[in-house]
């Protein structure tokens, strides 16, 4: 069978096929970075203590994810720059500057939270000691960053994306109660107390966060100076195929994302949530609660995608500050730069990563920060998608790529929900309720 593209051109349908996975690239790595340890421990978090209750915030938050990156990666196709320098050229300097600032702290906290995570994940699969993992990880992955060229950590990075499908298997392994979960999928429920609403603003912000906002727009940088377009002029502009290649990258890597954050939900409400098992603080203690409920296989799947994520996400939270200071504070940038070139840019990868080892050295309780990170990053981000959504709309900026009618309102349709969902918090936390 043969599809027609155009100009009398017939492509098959695996030739469209090969295509597509071809093509795959800074979407799907940025979808398989959002599912981070810090994800994962919330969205356990989430199933054991709401139950099957915000299974419907993947199904929502999926296009507006889709419509955020989208938006990010043109804002970069189209200018040629990072997403921080485009706020630097086009914002007032005190609101870019304070915006890159709590890009760069969310992150921090986040990657010495992650390495917690970590650490503590593969110490139930290897009883090492945790401090030995968490500066194992740490140093390991400062090293790739620094000393790997960038083709090849992006190779990497892509299959390491298939350490995500373990969530999926486990779902299948406790059998969930599957009409209920399609009910809870399809019908929005609200609890209007502080403990659900902080747990839905930490879905939502471990969902739609900040560090890939940038991550996503530096990468399609990234692309072009590996094709040979070196200078800003070159990269300037963009054309229909490229931006439609760009969009399936995206919206398949998050379709996935939020497919493997539906399967963590789903497994951890169905042996914990309905086990009365819900005051769980990490995905470790979900791990931990699964055995006696699901059996070694499940605990085990559920142990190592963290620690495969984790190794994913991190240097994707490291990376993504290194972009964020040197676009805003205008120095050389780049995993296509030798270390050398670029001494600046590796130093802020290796400072994050430091820091975020000294966090758990110094027993700063990194593993339980996990879940408060997503809800920090659920605050961060309602200014920012602000900043996204005015930008992409911005004719003077985007001239004919600027964003669509209906992707302007998916856009502040998200600021809303992020926005609304932050204040019901604030609001029900000073009550006490």
């Amino acid at each position: 069978m043969t599809i027609r593209t155009g100009a009398g051109h017939q492509a098959t349908i695996g030739q469209r096929f090969v295509h597509f996975f071809r093509i795959l690239g800074p979407g799907l790595i940025t979808g398989a970075a959002d599912d981070d340890p810090s994800g994962i421990s919330t969205y356990s978090v989430a199933g054991a203590a709401t139950g099957f209750s915000m299974l419907w915030l993947t199904l929502v938050s999926t296009p507006m994810m889709a419509v955020i990156q989208g938006m990010c990666a043109r804002i970069a196709m189209v200018t040629g720059e990072g997403l921080a320098a485009v706020m630097r050229k086009r914002l007032p300097l005190l609101l870019a500057y304070g915006l890159a600032s709590v890009v760069i702290v969310a992150n921090t906290f986040n990657v010495g939270a992650d390495l917690g995570g970590m650490a503590a994940a593969a110490h139930l699969v290897l009883p090492l000691p945790v401090d030995a993992w968490v500066f194992f990880f740490g140093v390991g992955l400062i090293a790739a960053q620094v000393w790997l060229p960038y083709a090849l950590i992006a190779r990497f990075f892509k299959w390491l994306t298939l350490s995500l499908f373990a969530y999926i298997i486990a779902a299948f392994v406790v059998h969930p109660p599957w009409p209920l979960v399609l009910r809870q999928f399809i019908v929005p429920q609200f609890h209007f107390d502080s403990g659900w609403l902080s747990t839905m603003v930490g879905v939502l912000g471990t969902t739609i966060t900040p560090y890939l906002f940038f991550w996503q727009a530096s990468l399609m940088v990234e692309e072009e100076k590996q094709s040979g377009n070196t200078t800003l002029a070159s990269r300037r502009g963009t054309h229909e195929a490229a931006v439609k290649d760009m969009h399936a990258d995206v919206n398949a890597g998050m379709i996935f994302s939020n497919i493997v954050a539906f399967f963590i939900i789903v497994t951890t409400a169905t042996t914990l949530g309905l086990h009365g098992k819900h005051n769980i603080a990490t995905a470790q203690q979900a791990a931990e609660a699964l055995r006696p409920l699901a059996g070694r296989f499940a605990e085990l799947l559920f142990t190592l995608g963290m620690v495969g994520t984790g190794v994913l996400a991190v240097p994707v939270m490291a990376g993504s500050s290194a972009y964020v200071a040197a676009q805003t504070f205008k120095f050389r940038e780049g995993l296509n730069e030798p270390h050398h070139r670029a001494p600046k840019f590796y130093g802020v990868i290796a400072v994050g990563i430091i820091i975020g080892i000294a966090m758990n050295l110094l027993r700063v309780d990194a593993i339980k920060a996990l879940f408060w990170s997503a809800v920090l990053n659920g605050v961060a981000a309602v200014p920012l998608l602000a900043a996204i959504v005015w930008l992409a709309s911005n004719s003077s900026i985007m001239g004919a790529w600027k964003s669509s009618v209906l992707a302007r309102a998916w856009g502040w349709a998200t600021v809303a929900l992020m926005g609304g969902a932050a204040i019901g918090m604030f609001y029900f936390m000073a009550k006490g309720s």
